[in-house]
């Protein structure tokens, strides 16, 4: 939309979605149920002006309106008459290339594409920079809960320390059903795909993968760094037991795959520190009463204290919410004749490696039950420069075992101790490591 068209509220602004599926659909619903008040919202009609999808006889969760329907979606982008780019379909091609073509040509751009902003997010902030254009892309961390937008704006006065969250509810629903109804990985897993919870391929979601591009997207906003899905230690929860869970029951805690992402201080330089992995965390934390499919983020901050975001973190509809947020913010700016927040990455903090990160580590150790035991695990600690929180036996002869929780320390120095662990004599088998966060009541 040119300079001179600003402010003109008799001009309807045309939209193109590119992707139909199950977020796509809603957002063509919602545009189509709700013209009059988006209008109203907006100042001007918003009108669609096409919709690219991939095979145009693809069954689909809405009727979309006859000759919208196109497989040409670098046609659609590059028209003169499109002003605003609805991008839902992921994956980095032909994503990044679309995205970047709507920006040359003009047009403001809403994403939900996570993996890409993870990856390239430069690059995309950079071309719309260029373009005088917006991007936006709230949908793309949590759903419908609203966590970038107070991250970029509503806390921009503020300094924020630490962003801790469940980002991933396919992985929230497995744990929470494992800890309240006692079963094991893979039938929890099964559940959630019968739910629809999980994909066939749950890949992404239970190695982490999908909390890691999150995360990083998270961190890049809080700390006004460059975090890339690369620079996130990245763990998943298939290897997480029943016996883990359990423990931490023990312990008065529950097991969650978290997102955190730390300002460290305590480093030569302030620097970022941001990892997805499974931790025990106590029952009392906000945190561990997220149930189910749920999302939830947990931002501290200097001024503001300690905040809590909680809602659906995925689905269409929730998505599509998220997405339509977005799209009246651009449409406001472009009748305006002005952008929005672009990126900000003054700081340009170094992202420690996690063997610099500091954390705390549960260790379940199978021992010989004999004397000196206790003093010979103890040492191995002792060496790295690790301290013993808490450590209690369970069992006798030969169900003995060990549950050390250490205080704070560098991974490096916890990966190293339980690595002496596993090669003394009396120690028959590690049988789990787990990290903890917060502290236990």
């Amino acid at each position: 939309m040119s300079t001179s068209d600003a402010g003109r509220a008799d001009k309807p602004l045309r939209v193109a979605v590119l992707g139909c599926g199950s977020v796509g659909s809603q957002v063509v619903r919602l545009i189509d149920e709700q013209s009059e008040e988006l209008a109203a919202r907006v100042g001007a009609r918003l009108e669609l002006g096409g919709v690219a999808v991939r095979r145009l006889d693809a069954p689909r969760e809405v009727e979309v309106p006859e000759g919208l329907l196109t497989t040409d979606a670098h046609g659609l982008v590059s028209r003169p008459d499109i002003d605003l780019v609805i991008e839902v379909i992921g994956g980095i091609e032909p994503a990044r290339s679309l995205i970047l073509a709507a920006l040359e040509n003009g047009a403001s751009v809403v994403t939900a594409n996570k993996a890409l902003l993870a990856e390239d997010g430069p690059t995309l902030f950079e071309a719309a920079e260029k373009a005088g254009r917006d991007l936006y892309y709230e949908a793309a961390v949590a759903g419908a809960i609203p966590i970038l937008r107070p991250l970029r704006e509503s806390l921009a006065g503020d300094r924020v320390t630490r962003v801790l969250g469940i980002v991933n509810g396919t992985t929230n629903f497995i744990l929470d059903r494992m800890d309240t109804a006692g079963t094991g990985f893979s039938e929890a897993l099964e559940e959630a795909q019968d739910l629809g919870y999980a994909e066939a391929d749950p890949t992404a979601d239970v190695e982490g993968f999908d909390a890691a591009a999150k995360a990083a997207i998270l961190a890049s906003l809080a700390f006004h760094s460059r975090v890339t899905a690369a620079d996130v230690h990245r763990e998943g929860i298939s290897d997480v037991t029943a016996a883990d869970v359990a423990s931490a029951r023990d312990m008065g805690c529950v097991v969650k795959l978290l997102a955190i992402c730390e300002l460290r201080e305590d480093a030569d330089e302030p620097a970022v520190a941001v990892r997805v992995h499974p931790a025990m965390i106590p029952r009392s934390h906000p945190l561990a009463s997220v149930r189910e499919a749920y999302n939830a983020v947990f931002v501290e901050s200097e001024a503001a204290g300690q905040l809590m975001f909680y809602g659906p973190g995925a689905g269409g509809s929730p998505t599509a919410s998220a997405v339509l947020g977005d799209l009246v913010t651009v449409a406001r700016n472009a009748l305006a004749g002005a952008r929005g927040v672009g990126e900000s990455a003054y700081a340009d903090r170094r992202v420690l490696p996690m063997g610099e990160t500091r954390t705390r580590y549960h260790v379940a150790i199978d021992v010989d039950d004999r004397a000196g035991v206790l003093a010979q695990v103890a040492t191995a600690f002792s060496e790295h420069g690790v301290s013993i929180q808490t450590v209690r036996q369970e069992g006798r002869d030969l169900d003995a075992q060990l549950v050390v929780v250490s205080h704070e320390a560098t991974d490096a120095q916890l990966s190293a101790t339980v690595e002496t662990l596993r090669h003394l004599e009396i120690v028959r088998e590690v049988t789990s490591v787990m990290r903890v966060e917060g502290e236990s009541e």
